[in-house]
């Protein structure tokens, strides 16, 4: 009797111990609150054994909005269309490949980039949609050149506007080389590009003030363009510190048509000049230094004082906004306080 009763109260013991550890092993294989993945649509669920609490996951997909509307783009994107130097000088420095560009009118600083390998895009005004619609891309970037193409383009892929607003130009052009960084998983190296940049505009500053009254000139098939304030190549006043020798030009993206006799009367005492011949071939193409460099023009104080400074087309007139173009113009335009 007393054999049948220990044996009993074993086996009650066995059927407690085993109740309590199949508790704890469906314990253990829930999920617990903070494990959870995102609720996001745009974000994919992130395997919760490899991911710890002080880490963050990049998500799938990120939303730019852009002045022609919003692009839903996926981060890491590998088929990439770029109709903007700017932005392709910005995915140069970072190191992102591009799959397509328009090829007839890149940049001389951008020139490894007519290499065979990359596919063309058409031009600037004039996508290549057939071609486009075969290489399935997966973001097309465009600037204001393109722009009439914004809704055909978007039809083939997520399409962004990368244009520069020439009111707030250093936070438009931040700006968009963040949104590049943010797509494409590099904003550490952004963030370190532009601290270089902001760097040598503070130092350009501190010594623009005392130069004297400046005066932006673009020359075209002998003629000649004035741009001031908040215009396309404003940012030497409304950036670098440089003082306007007029403050009343008008803003438009061709410039103010002027003529040698008003740049003698203004007088500036550093001309920044902007030869467009040099980049765009076309009829009756004449150096900028012909065109400038008159009787007239040399009576002025630029002049005399060797303070005209010819600036590189290929940044200012064909792929400005791009990180490593802006701060090689912060450095032609340092040439005037040298």
């Amino acid at each position: 009797m007393k054999k049948a009763l220990s044996l009993i109260l074993m086996s009650v013991m066995a059927i407690a111990i085993l109740a309590a550890c199949g508790s704890k092993n469906n314990n253990e294989g829930a999920a617990s609150p903070s494990a959870s993945p995102s609720a996001s649509p745009s974000a994919s669920a992130a395997p919760s054994e490899s991911v710890s609490p002080s880490e963050s996951v990049a998500p799938a997909e990120v939303t730019i909005t852009h002045a022609l509307g919003t692009a839903t783009v996926k981060t890491n994107p590998e088929k990439v269309v770029v109709f903007d130097f700017g932005t392709l000088d910005t995915l140069s420095k970072l190191g992102v490949e591009v799959l397509a560009l328009p090829k007839a009118s890149i940049p001389g600083n951008l020139s490894q980039y007519g290499d065979a390998k990359y596919e063309d895009a058409g031009t600037l005004f004039e996508p290549d949609y057939e071609k486009l619609n075969k290489l399935k891309p997966d973001v097309i970037f465009i600037s204001g050149r393109t722009a009439p193409a914004y809704e055909e383009l978007n039809k083939i892929a997520p399409t962004i506007q990368m244009s520069i607003d020439y009111s707030k130009y250093t936070e438009s052009f931040s700006n968009n080389a963040k949104i590049i960084g943010q797509i494409f998983g590099k904003d550490a190296e952004v963030n370190a590009a532009l601290e270089e940049y902001n760097a040598a505009v503070a130092e350009l500053n501190g010594k623009a003030s005392g130069a004297g009254k400046a005066l932006i000139v673009l020359t075209t098939g002998g003629k000649i363009s004035a741009y001031g304030p908040g215009s396309r190549f404003g940012s030497i006043h409304d950036v670098y510190g440089f003082a306007a020798v007029d403050e009343n030009i008008k803003i438009d993206n061709h410039g103010n048509s002027i003529s040698n006799e008003y740049i003698a009367e203004k007088n500036p005492d550093v001309l920044f000049v902007i030869d467009r011949d040099a980049v765009v071939s076309g009829e009756g193409t004449v150096p900028a230094k012909e065109v400038i460099e008159n009787d007239l023009v040399k009576k002025t104080n630029a002049y005399k004082n060797g303070k005209i400074v010819y600036l590189n087309a290929n940044f200012w007139y064909l792929s400005g906004g791009g990180l490593n173009t802006e701060l090689e113009m912060v450095k032609e335009a340092a040439q005037a306080v040298q």
